[in-house]
């Protein structure tokens, strides 16, 4: 989902008829960018709940920028939520191990 709209799409959107001799362009009523994120929030919300069934992990702690915190808790099942002891709603895909272990030190041993 990182990739430009472009890269995500493999051609330019369709064509419609509309009422009367009127034209228009398909456009998906989500960008190619949010429609990755939320299937990767399926893939993960899917191998979190294996590892749920297989008794992986007692709890689970998520970290995540907002908007896919909100795609990841919709894809999660119950069970899945329940585990869920801290939600830390930030985007840490920048910042050193050393810092990431400081913004995670009150709910993460590390």
């Amino acid at each position: 989902s990182r990739e430009k709209n472009s890269n995500l799409v493999s051609d330019r959107p369709g064509h419609n008829l509309f009422a009367g001799n009127s034209h228009g362009s398909f456009v998906p009523s989500t960008s190619p960018k949010e429609h990755e994120a939320d299937v990767f929030a399926l893939e993960l919300a899917r191998e979190l709940d294996a590892g749920r069934v297989s008794n992986k992990f007692a709890r689970l702690v998520l970290v995540a920028p907002p908007a896919f915190l909100g795609q990841l808790n919709q894809r999660m099942s119950d069970a899945l939520k329940g585990l869920v002891s801290d939600k830390l709603e930030k985007d840490y895909t920048r910042a050193s191990d050393k810092e990431l272990a400081q913004h995670l030190s009150a709910c993460v041993c590390l």
